[in-house]
């Protein structure tokens, strides 16, 4: 028997509205699934997606499509639960071993650099991404994703700043990372030329507020 209950996020554990298989057969199917949605939002938006267009490039039956995801939006909820898991370990992993200010800094830099650059790479986690703004669910899957990224740099602020204030440097890391979310949305959609300055100008203002400079 197939597991029906829906998964939950990682993230403040939000409830998934699809199907979470756990028999091996069923994985690698949900995987094709997932891998055409991919495909088709990368040609033609998730708007223009339809779920029969799913189910054929995947090879599996309509009804077998819907077992796992009643909709489009359940498929837009799990690419947006995957882009999440994979920056979270990014983001862990580069604020991990941070020592100094200058740790910081270079981490910080890169990460935007790299967040950057893959929004600009990928239609598919931009399109992705910019749906959320119209999902009051998959913005509360967005937020509590700032909320655990915060936290990443949380850990290191208390590290290199033990007397401040806790309250402090939370408030200001989450600011920090709902800011850099809206910053880069900015950035990707006008000519490149700008965003790269208006990311440039965004690392600036953050290590201010981080470390001071």
């Amino acid at each position: 028997m197939e597991d029906t209950a829906a998964s939950t996020s990682s993230q403040g554990h939000i409830a998934s509205p699809r199907r979470a298989p756990t028999q091996q057969r069923s994985r690698e199917r949900v995987e094709r699934m997932l891998a055409a949605a991919s495909a088709l939002i990368s040609e033609q938006g998730s708007d223009a997606m339809r779920m029969g267009e799913v189910a054929e490039r995947a090879g599996v039956s309509i009804g077998s499509l819907y077992q796992f995801f009643p909709d489009k939006r359940a498929i837009v909820w799990a690419l947006a639960e995957r882009y999440t898991a994979e920056s979270q370990a990014c983001i862990s992993a580069a604020l991990r071993d941070v020592s100094d200010a200058q740790d910081l800094k270079r981490a910080f830099s890169e990460l935007l650099d790299i967040y950057y650059r893959l929004f600009l790479a990928e239609p598919v986690i931009r399109d992705v991404w910019f749906g959320t703004q119209a999902d009051k669910a998959l913005r509360a899957l967005e937020m509590a994703d700032s909320r655990a990224n915060a936290e990443f740099l949380v850990a290191v602020l208390k590290r290199l700043r033990p007397d401040a204030d806790p309250m402090e440097l939370e408030t200001a890391a989450f600011l920090v990372w709902q800011m850099g979310e809206a910053a880069v949305r900015l950035a990707i959609s006008v000519d490149r030329e700008e965003g790269d300055r208006l990311v440039e100008a965004y690392k600036r203002m953050a290590l201010r507020e981080l470390v001071g400079e």
